[in-house]
């Protein structure tokens, strides 16, 4: 085979990415698809590869585990640039969550209650996790009913936003309660009963109102 000045090789050195291409690829077959993204078919590696030089590009490999492997005739340079790209924009849509850890103890004021509490719905509703600590200090521990009624009030308080990934049991003298944020379908879920409940206890009010009306007129009748 005469060599084609424009052949490039297995030059793949742009990327980390691994990647066979031309006389890497050590196989009798392949499933070709043309420069175009035409489908060729099945041919044997040295019709690929007299393919891609003819074209003056690379063979590149795009689905090693196909049988036959799945083979394209395409610039690897732009190949790996587009797979560099795709990564890139991949990491950006994934949110990076965190876990914030709010402390509690069984003599917390009101103010410092509500304080802490804020903290922990901003957290949550900005995507992060929330791990909530109730210390017992010396004696306190003696004192355990108060920490959880203090814990049982904060999860009421967070309920419309977190839900509990994993809920408190003493260890040492902590108490530890995980909240995530509340799925989408969750928190459109807890709405629409909210919204039930709220229409309920409308027809109840409305109910009671005209029973209250109507009982003076049939007394006087």
């Amino acid at each position: 085979m005469i060599p084609n000045p424009y052949y490039r090789g297995s030059n793949h050195h742009h990327s980390n990415i691994r990647v066979r291409s031309n006389e890497q690829i050590r196989v009798p077959q392949v499933r070709l698809i043309g420069a175009t993204g035409e489908p060729i078919g099945v041919v044997t590696i040295q019709e690929a590869l007299l393919k891609a030089q003819e074209a003056e590009l690379d063979l590149v490999e795009v689905a090693a585990t196909a049988k036959p492997p799945v083979c394209r005739i395409i610039d690897l340079g732009k190949y790996i640039y587009s797979i560099n790209k795709k990564e890139k924009e991949s990491k950006k849509k994934q949110k990076v969550v965190y876990v914030k850890e709010i402390k509690l103890t069984p003599k917390i004021e009101e103010h410092d209650f509500q304080t802490k509490l804020r903290h922990g719905r901003d957290f949550i509703e900005r995507g992060d996790k929330v791990k909530l600590s109730m210390m017992f200090r010396g004696r306190e521990i003696t004192h355990m009913d108060l920490g959880r009624k203090i814990l049982e009030r904060y999860k009421k308080d967070l309920s419309d936003v977190a839900e509990i990934e994993r809920d408190g049991r003493l260890e040492g003298n902590l108490i530890h309660i995980y909240f995530s944020p509340m799925t989408a379908v969750k928190k459109n879920a807890l709405k629409k009963a909210q919204m039930a409940a709220e229409e309920q206890k409308k027809i109840a009010n409305q109910a009671m109102t005209a029973k209250l009306t109507e009982e003076p007129k049939n007394a006087k009748a």
